[in-house]
């Protein structure tokens, strides 16, 4: 059975080995509190500070220009964990195993509707003596109500403490104990990163994906340089042109793609905005999946290549294309654009894709495009007969046929070109079944970076 939090912290309590320091800011003193509503909890406690006032703040941790931040956090780690060494270290460094939880959050306060969110953070050693390590994440707290917003994040210290000492060694078990003894819909963790002296070949990326596959998040991304980010950081006040697609492997096609729908999107801007948009790459849940499973290294390789082409890569659970705009739109109010196969556009008319909407296809259709959302739909040539397909003459089924005009007349689906149309004669499966049959033309349809990869990924598929 899982542990309450009250166990957790009682078993923590009476750990000797284990020993730290506490400081919150903005939702009280959360997880202290359930520290010392176990009992031992002076077997556990050096210390506990709440600085509040943004001047008390500063003089303590420096000053910034956002309270509720990153920065901030590691500010505050660096100086707590500091002085805990300093302090102890000589009396009880070699029986004690050191740690200084942190956070800085934004709860629910008077009158305030504003997103609720949080940075916590723990720097500890693994063992005593050892140099420190770090586990940093971002929540989303859910809740209406800030006691219950409250409640929430102190059970996600206890939970994020506690999985550090006991679970450190098994992803999946940490990530999904961080919603240990809270139900579902009441936080959401986007973020998490491990640091430091026992993460130095820890590859974070495969954080991200393991909130996105435990159902933590909806989506998480990573820059070219493989480093996690916040999508709220990332992409506040900037317009985005996104490619959809599974990227097995990644192929010429695909940037292709993006060059040609940039250049219409990027004229649709206006002048403040020019030159501001982010591309994403995006790989849904849905085409990692082998069976039931999904490959950690697959998904390595794929985000590689991508990274390797200076993409910035968007992993999501949204296999709705409405779910996935509105994702994007709780971080940025500016256009987005999404670009897609004529294959992708013919799946938008399928009601396997609005059977959960009281409103069906056209609330499907309505949520998509919702505030300034356009399609830039690339072409498709029909092997057999040769013709060329693209968003002009694309024929939607018979009882869509007058919607779909009204998208095309309104510029909401609107047609980019394709200058290579060799670029069309091969998908990523034939290309895939070309490296298993020793075909050197396939490398004609990969970029030269992605193609060790694309041989790597071939050797998992059996295409």
């Amino acid at each position: 059975m899982t542990p309450t939090t009250y166990d957790k912290a009682l078993e923590l309590n009476l750990d000797p080995l284990v020993y730290g320091t506490f400081a919150e800011i903005g939702a009280g003193q959360e997880t202290a509190n359930c520290f010392f509503r176990a009992s031992g909890s002076a077997g556990l406690v050096a210390k506990t500070i709440s600085a509040y006032d943004m001047t008390m703040s500063d003089a303590i941790y420096g000053r910034t220009e956002r309270y509720v931040s990153a920065a901030r956090l590691e500010s505050m780690l660096d100086h707590e964990y500091a002085i805990l060494i300093e302090r102890l270290a000589p009396k009880r460094g070699s029986e004690s195993t050191f740690f200084s939880f942190c956070n800085t959050v934004r709860a629910r306060g008077w009158k305030d509707l504003g997103e609720c969110h949080g940075w916590l953070g723990l720097r500890f050693q693994m063992k005593p003596g050892d140099p420190p390590s770090d586990i940093i994440l971002h929540i989303r707290l859910l809740d209406v109500r800030s006691i219950d917003q409250m409640e929430a994040l102190g059970t996600v210290g206890v939970n994020l403490i506690h999985s550090a000492f006991r679970h450190r060694g098994h992803l999946k078990q940490f990530v999904e104990s961080l919603l240990d003894n809270l139900a579902p819909g009441r936080i959401e963790v986007d973020l998490l990163k491990f640091t430091g002296h026992g993460y130095g070949y820890f590859d974070n990326r495969l954080c991200a994906l393991q909130l996105v596959e435990s159902g933590l998040t909806e989506a998480t991304m990573f820059l070219p340089n493989g480093e996690v980010v916040q999508p709220a950081e990332a992409l506040h006040g900037h317009p985005v042109l996104l490619l959809r697609g599974s990227f097995a492997p990644v192929l010429n096609i695909h940037f292709e793609m993006l060059e040609q729908a940039h250049e219409g999107f990027d004229h649709s801007l206006d002048d403040g905005d020019r030159g501001r948009a982010i591309e994403l790459c995006e790989i849904s849940m849905q085409n990692l999946l082998r069976g039931h499973h999904v490959d950690p290294l697959d998904f390595l390789d794929r985000a590689d290549a991508l990274q390797a082409l200076g993409k910035t890569v968007l992993l999501s659970r949204c296999a709705e294309f409405h779910r996935l705009t509105a994702f994007l739109h709780r971080y940025t109010k500016k256009p987005i654009g999404i670009v897609l196969s004529i294959g992708l556009l013919n799946e938008l008319f399928k009601s396997k894709w609005s059977d959960n909407l009281a409103g069906g296809l056209l609330e499907s259709f309505g949520r998509l495009f919702k505030a300034g959302v356009t399609l830039y739909v690339f072409p498709w040539k029909n092997r057999r007969s040769g013709e060329l397909v693209t968003a002009g003459n694309f024929l939607a089924p018979i009882d869509c046929t007058h919607l779909y005009q009204h998208f095309i007349v309104n510029d909401r689906i609107q047609a980019i070109p394709c200058t290579d149309e060799r670029l069309l004669t091969a998908t990523g499966r034939d290309v895939y079944r070309m490296i298993h049959s020793g075909e050197s033309s396939w490398q004609q349809y990969v970029p030269e970076v992605a193609w060790k990869l694309a041989e790597r990924s071939a050797k998992r598929d059996p295409a």
